[in-house]
């Protein structure tokens, strides 16, 4: 067990990137950015206000969550307009309106819009690009998303990209559209070092769960013994080897492994693992630890960051069984600090 224990550990075991390209300003707007696009309204609150205390201005998330309704949906979008205004209710003196908003004049000319979206479409792309397949989206493309929505004086089309990479990074399913948008991020003015530490700090914040290990299922059959969604997916092996992903905050109750021992292996993201009577333990990639048979104890995500951990069972004996205990109640939970090494 030693050796297969130290073998994880150098395998899992990560170096984060600092960032030193990045501005706060720009931070704040990836942060909501990509907050807003996995449609998470708990943790778009407080992100919302740290963006506007770090220079991001109203007017420019106004922006920012009205263009990404082209990438996530007027749902989401909507719904992140909602939360900011919220945040507005109670204004702090330090928070900029920033540049008037003025309708573009392109809205009003069907043929400028179309010929502005060419222009910025070619220019992100790298050369000329046309979706004969489907003339319509071909269309949408050119005259909507890169024509009116790039329209808008609120934000620079390096701004945009900012926005956009972030966004997709919170997303599943869209690996094309964000190597595509990585590429138009370098290409409508960030540097690349930029692009690479955006893509290493939503990681590292905790924001995006970056990992090559399976995500698996709902995990439904046991979400009664859950405080948010878990997912598992099994990997075979005599252990009974299984990766569980945790979002932010979600946590399994208190429980008790009855004459076995659970040994778990952080694989990606940050969380805890916490044992009655004894401090609590960060769990980030490579960190191993093996739970005591009889141990009273629970394990999850940080509350800013998803978190996975590998967990097989061992040293099984006969009549070994698990016993599901009370939940870990938020003013339990919210006692930890955060996990993330950026807070």
């Amino acid at each position: 067990m030693k050796r297969i224990t130290f073998f994880l550990f150098a395998v899992f075991t990560m170096t984060m990137v600092n960032s030193k390209t990045l501005t706060e300003r720009q931070r704040g707007l990836a942060a909501c950015a990509c907050l807003m696009a996995q449609g998470d309204i708990v943790r778009l609150e407080p992100a919302i206000r740290t963006a506007l205390d770090d220079g991001v201005t109203i007017n420019e998330l106004k922006e920012a969550f009205s263009q990404l309704y082209a990438y996530t949906g007027f749902p989401r979008s909507l719904n992140a307009l909602g939360v900011l205004s919220k945040v507005l209710e109670n204004r702090q003196s330090n928070w900029q309106e920033g540049t008037p908003w003025v309708r573009p004049a392109e809205w009003d000319d069907a043929k400028k819009a179309y010929e502005l979206g060419v222009k910025n479409q070619t220019q992100l792309s790298g050369r000329p690009f046309n979706y004969e397949f489907c003339p319509q989206d071909d269309y949408y493309l050119k005259a909507h998303l890169f024509g009116d929505i790039f329209a808008g004086h609120q934000l620079s089309a390096a701004d945009r990209e900012i926005v956009t990479v972030a966004a997709l990074s919170g997303l599943e399913g869209v690996a094309p559209q964000l190597a595509a948008h990585k590429q138009g991020a370098v290409n409508m003015g960030n540097s690349q070092q930029l692009v690479d530490e955006l893509s290493a700090w939503l990681l590292e914040k905790g924001l995006v769960l970056n990992s090559t290990w399976p995500k698996g299922e709902l995990n439904s059959a046991y979400a009664q013994y859950f405080i948010g969604n878990s997912y598992l997916a099994p990997l075979g092996g005599e252990n009974g080897l299984v990766n569980v992903t945790f979002e932010p905050r979600c946590r399994n109750n208190w429980h008790i492994h009855h004459k076995s021992v659970q040994v778990l292996v952080c694989v990606a993201g940050y969380g805890w693992y916490v044992e009655e009577g004894k401090d609590p333990v960060v769990l980030k990639p490579g960190v191993v630890v093996a739970i005591p048979a009889e141990a009273k104890h629970w394990h999850g995500a940080a509350k800013d960051s998803w978190m996975q951990h590998l967990t097989y069972m061992t040293k099984v004996e006969e009549g070994a069984s698990n016993e599901w205990l009370e939940p870990v109640t938020d003013a339990e939970y919210d006692k930890l600090p955060a996990a993330s090494p950026c807070h």
